[in-house]
């Protein structure tokens, strides 16, 4: 989603952080001294970038990830896709190092490297030996001073970004509607809802100004935050950010629109045809808790349960009970459950039998929620929802490219990376009578938003004629 496809994709980017330091309102207190205490020390240059380092070495090797807090939500209108199309031009060169250059330097040296554009950011990461770790501080401080731009680059990506919307989008069955069409349904901001991927007109009417314009304003070290971790420690991550990005002049950010939204009081519907589909498709999106809400650990847990693999309870009831989905899986937004900065939502995606209807796809996940708010969950189902979300963010620290990404992450959007180590603890203390209210205040009709995706040949069939009178 968004990810720069020219680049080897390194895996699915660990999910950010839950709070602030002090927690969320009503959440729980830290966590207990057995759990993994991550090492973070954090530091702010004089000209505004956050340094977040995470010594371990375990392995000589270090991951290195530079946040930017800029993303979809802040591009300009009449530009949609442009924070996307930007991320593209950064790996186009620099008056120092000309194009081409970035990529060899790492991957040279057995590293790899890659970006992705968001909502509420725009992260650049990268993995090598540590003993590459200058010369990977070293470009990515090239490239937050100023870039190469030129004519030829911006054609050349603007034509990279489009065949990209055709691969994934336009030629593709179901084209990602269940993360891009559910928004602009099921939102009302144009910051929220519009498609980041971008219309062919907007991206090319994008020009150098533009361009020029958005480095200025959103890639300042003001508005960023590095994180480096694995074989490093404090003294030399902190010396090397100073070394390389300590001189880049601090920039005017400009300021936010306002783009909070409530939950949604009305159900909304929406049908599609689709030429490539084989068979029908729905995406059922509710808004989700605000960040920081003390709702959102508990969403967590709600959204394992719910989706969260073959043993959920949408799965049993939609996919082996009742027989009326192919399949069910679950996302969140653009991003992860932790990583918004706005309004996101709790997306369901299931492929169904053409012999069924999307309104009994849906009464069965109402009864199934229903099931929730009325009965709960019971302690073993609580105890095992909580060690496999607890797994899945240790494990996804483990990988320093994934533990800086995630680093970067937390400090961007909650201004303290330090919560990695506070989230366990949430989660842990999410009760039964929290996961029943944040399922009946959630995933409540009046909050959700539907799209029926029909394979286009089955909407263009005429209707069954009804049988004759005798």
């Amino acid at each position: 989603m968004l990810n720069t496809t020219r680049r080897a994709a390194l895996g699915a980017l660990g999910a950010a952080a839950f709070a602030l330091a002090a927690g969320p309102a009503g959440a729980a207190p830290a966590q207990q001294p057995d759990h993994w205490q991550i090492p973070v020390h954090t530091k702010t240059l004089a000209n505004g970038l956050t340094v977040v380092i995470s010594p371990d070495a375990s392995s000589p090797t270090v991951g290195v990830s530079v946040v930017y807090k800029v993303g979809m939500r802040l591009e300009p209108k009449n530009r949609t896709g442009f924070a996307h199309l930007f991320e593209h031009l950064m790996f186009q060169g620099t008056p120092t190092a000309p194009k081409g250059v970035f990529d060899q330097v790492i991957t040279s040296g057995g590293g790899n490297n890659n970006g992705s554009t968001r909502p509420d950011f725009t992260n650049y990461i990268e993995t090598a030996p540590s003993s590459a770790l200058a010369s990977m501080l070293w470009l990515e401080a090239d490239r937050m001073k100023t870039l190469d731009f030129n004519p030829t680059t911006l054609k050349n990506q603007q034509d990279v970004v489009k065949e990209e919307i055709r691969v994934n989008v336009q030629n593709q069955p179901y084209g990602g509607f269940m993360w891009l069409d559910i928004s602009g349904l099921a939102f009302d901001k144009w910051e929220n809802a519009h498609d980041g991927y971008g219309s062919f007109v907007d991206l090319e009417n994008a020009n150098l100004d533009d361009v020029r314009a958005f480095h200025r304003d959103f890639y300042g070290p003001n508005n960023a935050v590095l994180a480096i971790a694995g074989d490093v420690t404090p003294a030399q991550g902190f010396a090397l950010a100073e070394k390389y990005f300590g001189k880049i002049a601090a920039r005017p950010t400009p300021k936010p629109s306002d783009f909070r939204e409530g939950l949604n009081t009305k159900e909304r519907r929406l049908t599609q045809p689709d030429k490539l589909a084989q068979v029908p498709a729905i995406a059922a999106a509710w808004k989700l808790p605000e960040r920081g809400s003390r709702d959102q650990a508990p969403f967590a847990v709600l959204g394992q349960l719910l989706a969260g693999g073959d043993a959920s309870r949408l799965y049993q009831g939609l996919v082996k009970g009742r027989e009326l989905a192919l399949n069910v899986s679950s996302l969140y937004g653009l991003t992860g459950l932790w990583e918004y900065d706005g309004p996101s939502l709790f997306t369901v995606f299931a492929l169904y039998k053409p012999d069924t209807t999307a309104d009994a796809l849906l009464a069965g996940m109402d009864e199934e929620i229903a099931r929730i708010v009325k009965d709960g969950v019971d302690d073993a189902t609580l105890r095992h929802l909580k060690t496999a979300l607890l797994a899945e963010w240790y494990d996804d620290a483990e990988m320093f490219l994934r533990r800086a990404d995630r680093l970067a992450k937390l400090q961007a959007l909650w201004g303290d990376a330090g919560v990695i180590n506070q989230v366990p603890g949430w989660i842990e203390a999410v009760t039964a009578a929290d996961v029943q209210r944040v399922a009946a205040t959630y995933l409540a009709a009046a909050n959700r938003s539907v799209i029926d995706r029909k394979p286009a040949a089955l909407l263009a069939a005429p209707a069954a004629k009804p049988a004759s009178q005798p």
